[in-house]
């Protein structure tokens, strides 16, 4: 299980762990992970010369850490050149430390200056015009608060525009550790091809811009005990969390045993919608699905005729696990029907118009934060900031505390969709998903969703797992298809489901077998 901490809590990690260690220790450990890394990606590039790292050093213990691993390099015989931007009595006394066994060995150090400044030191010129086979970047780690500035972000900018690898210590610079955002309005960061994190993993890492600057992410927990570490409040999703939710489909079973969805949406114009959410549930293993329309209902899906389509004012929720929301408008007659689901105590998914309609209606609100049956909410920033009365913005600022409070309004399972995926429940507990890709980015796709939930419920997982998984073999799905070429430029949410119900029988596979080991790289963190 892969647990995610905050800047908070890896702060009280750390001082735990130095009060049991010698002075640097943890520093230098860092600075052995992080060469072996270095040296890895230098291998990887097949590289013909003599590889030259340019490693960014800032002024504290993440500057540190990168001295440390430019003085492991140089002693390994790399042409390693440090921009230093820290003044050393100003350094902690482990970076301080670093920096003297970095002066002591092979490593060039200079003090650049901003590019545009025309009192620069003439060593700035050097590291914009050199040829560079890797860079490390080790400005600012976990607590950096304000947006970078002047020659740091000169740096930074010029950084992101090689054609180069980026190595970033710890976290990207410029990256909210706890949220994904970048730090300060009109911020910046270093775009990263791999980050390698200390201690513990961090959900800033894994959604919102994270997944865009961290690159392919790997953990060194620097042989902490584990003792010292806190029950974790975040995870990062992968099925570990949900398998055993699932189960093997009995031989003595008929459509009865898996449940009924009745997807509510379609008004005018907007019929697609709900057959796309039923065209996924029942793909997911739903065994009866009902398309049912706010507005004239088709005879039938020419397209996936097992479905039956009936017209939602004559039609008996009860019985049902319901999705509501695709395609639904925001008329009258959408926002009766939606009352009138919200009382039942079925299993409920609200998606998209559904979602507007509560947002607008402070009946709806109190309605659904008193149900007694299963809810998941599977909003995106723009629908979670109407809910909250807040701007995207401020959704997208801070991913988890957005699900969270959205959880604890209304009593139920969200997921707030997007880059990392963000799944929470009531009790503050959060998971990102780290499945999916920009393939995802195209119109029917939370439809889908939406009925994948529909169907999982139907079948009895519990609500947090049928939110886990639900989120987890979408993305999932998305992958594998963009590995098969099949986007993720021009990827249609109909191609979703057929791929969402391979990876559904795999896994369930797997699980049945008791091999879930056996998806090894297919559960990754941030592969993409």
């Amino acid at each position: 299980m892969n647990e995610l901490y905050t800047v908070a809590e890896i702060r009280q990690i750390e001082q735990a762990a130095l009060a049991g260690l010698p002075a640097g220790t943890l520093m230098q450990r860092a600075g052995a992970a992080a060469m072996q890394m270095a040296l890895a990606m230098l291998d990887n590039a097949s590289i013909a010369s003599a590889p030259r790292v340019l490693v960014l050093a800032g002024p504290g213990n993440n500057g540190g850490d990168a001295l440390d691993v430019a003085a492991r390099l140089a002693q390994a015989g790399i042409e390693v050149t440090v921009a230093l931007y820290a003044v050393a009595e100003r350094q902690p006394q482990d970076a301080r430390a670093a920096l003297g066994r970095a002066q002591a060995g092979a490593a060039t150090l200079l003090a650049p200056g901003d590019p545009g400044d025309s009192a620069a030191p003439s060593a700035a010129g050097s590291i914009y015009q050199r040829h560079w086979d890797l860079v490390i970047d080790g400005l600012f780690g976990i607590g950096l608060a304000r947006p970078l500035a002047g020659a740091m972000r000169a740096m930074v900018e010029f950084i992101n525009t090689l054609p180069c690898q980026v190595l970033a210590l710890d976290i990207p610079s410029g990256l909210d550790a706890d949220t994904g955002d970048i730090v300060g309005p009109g911020g910046i960061a270093v775009r990263a091809h791999r980050t390698i994190t200390f201690i513990a993993d961090k959900p800033g890492l894994h959604t919102c811009h994270g997944r865009d600057h961290a690159g392919q992410v790997s953990i060194a927990t620097l042989d902490i005990d584990p003792a010292l570490l806190p029950p974790a409040q975040a995870f990062l999703n992968g099925p570990i969390l949900f398998a055993d939710a699932l189960r093997p489909r009995p031989q003595n079973s008929h459509k009865g045993s898996f449940g009924d969805v009745a997807v509510l949406g379609g008004a005018h114009g907007m019929q697609g919608a709900p057959i796309l959410a039923a065209r996924a549930a029942l793909h997911c293993g739903a065994g009866r699905v009902f398309a049912c329309f706010v507005d004239e209902a088709p005879g039938y899906d020419p397209a996936q005729p097992e479905l039956m389509c009936r017209h939602a004012g004559d039609f008996d929720f009860s019985k049902t696990t319901v999705v509501a929301g695709p395609g639904s408008g925001g008329a009258s007659r959408a926002n009766e029907l939606l009352a009138r689901v919200l009382d039942l105590p079925v299993p409920l998914v609200l998606d998209a118009d559904a979602l507007n309609l509560v947002a607008a209606d402070r009946a709806l609100q109190q309605r659904l934060a008193a149900r007694t049956g299963a809810t998941i909410l599977t909003p995106h920033p723009l629908e979670a900031a109407r809910l909250l009365a807040v701007s995207a913005g401020v959704i997208q600022a801070d991913r988890l505390a957005a699900a969270r409070q959205l959880a604890a309004r209304f009593q139920a399972i969200v997921i707030l969709k997007g880059s990392g995926s963000v799944i929470a429940r009531p009790d503050g507990s959060v998971a990102i998903n780290p499945s999916g890709n920009p393939a995802l980015a195209t119109a029917g796709t939370g439809d889908v969703l939406a009925g994948v939930c529909g169907a999982l419920l139907a079948q009895h997982l519990p609500p947090w797992q049928a939110a886990l998984s639900a989120a987890w073999l979408h993305g999932h799905a998305a992958d594998r298809l963009v590995e098969a070429g099949v986007g993720p430029v021009g990827l249609s949410a109909s191609e979703l489901i057929p791929a969402i119900r391979t990876a559904l029988n795999a896994l369930n596979a797997l699980c049945t077998l008791g091999a879930l080991g056996a998806l090894g790289a297919q559960i990754t963190v941030n592969a993409h």
